[in-house]
């Protein structure tokens, strides 16, 4: 009985999280046809509905919703108990799925994973990249690495880096517009302005100096978009001046696509960090993760790159 309702709970789990019969049988192994089996088979236990099914959506219904809200931490926890003790006491094993955003993950992220399954063969880090902000919980990752998630009692962070904000431009918009002395000058330029996903409000120009001084600036919109990398290349294909924060700017600086404005003033962000859950049981696999990317990300440099120089 225990078999077959774990079969019927990792199903419906899978399911919910993915939203698709066919990306949970992916995740599981399984066909699709059987993980929608065991969806069927446990709601006829329960006697309850729990997804809204048609042919291009899985949504869970409202007794879905309250079972995977009750369900899908406990069940996780009990996965990785069990797994600890099938693999040996305390041995990191298992999928580890981590939320992180696009560039911040392909750049610094990605690079440091092969070094990581050698120390960790047994454990398998599922990637899902996107730059909104997840809840952890509630979504069943792991671990996510980005900055602003808001903490509560059932989250801890781990700071990976300080990050700042940088003013910066192709040189071919530098030949034709001359670049500003002083933040004053910077209304006479067109810039990209960026949109909080969080707020749907425009970023302001808040700059500052080494001496202290701080300024609103402003410039002329040429763009507005809510994605820091989609600005990074517009920025670079001569578009305008851009605010970004150094993890982007780095690569196009490196390349010559970007080149510093302003290079005195800069802003602050919230730092990069990387979240977990705060439960007393933190599994194996999660511990050795967080530690080694705290680790790797200082003994790279990418910390201190991402500081105002």
């Amino acid at each position: 009985m225990f078999t077959e309702l774990s079969s019927y709970l990792d199903a419906f789990i899978a399911a919910a999280d993915e939203g698709s019969f066919s990306a949970a049988a992916r995740r599981l192994g399984l066909t699709p046809a059987a993980v929608s089996k065991s969806v069927n088979r446990l709601e006829l236990r329960l006697g309850v509905r729990l997804f809204q099914r048609s042919t291009r959506s899985l949504a869970l219904t409202t007794d879905g919703e309250r079972l995977y809200a009750q369900v899908r931490l406990p069940w996780s926890e009990i996965g990785d108990a069990l797994t600890d003790l099938s693999q040996g006491a305390g041995k990191p094993a298992g999928t580890l799925k981590v939320s992180l955003a696009h560039t911040v993950g392909r750049h610094y992220i990605v690079p440091l994973l092969a070094e990581f399954t050698r120390r960790y063969p047994d454990v398998v880090p599922d990637l899902h990249f996107d730059n909104r902000q997840v809840d952890l919980i509630a979504e069943g990752f792991d671990v996510a690495i980005g900055g602003g998630i808001e903490l509560t009692d059932a989250l801890v962070a781990r700071e990976l880096a300080r990050v700042d904000i940088i003013l910066a431009a192709s040189p071919a918009y530098l030949k034709a517009s001359p670049a500003p002395s002083q933040p004053q000058e910077l209304a006479r330029h067109r810039g990209l302005l960026r949109r909080s996903l969080a707020t749907g409000r425009l970023a302001a120009w808040t700059l500052k100096n080494k001496a202290g001084q701080e300024v609103v600036a402003s410039v002329r919109p040429v763009a507005v978009m809510d994605d820091p990398e989609a600005i990074a290349r517009a920025a670079a294909g001569g578009m305008g001046i851009a605010m970004l924060p150094l993890p982007h700017a780095l690569p196009l600086l490196d390349s010559g696509e970007l080149v510093r404005v302003l290079p005195e003033w800069y802003a602050e962000i919230r730092p990069l960090s990387i979240y977990y859950s705060s439960r007393k049981l933190v599994p194996a696999k999660v511990r050795v993760f967080v530690d080694y990317m705290i680790e790797q990300f200082r003994a790279s440099g990418h910390a201190e790159r991402f500081r105002q120089q």
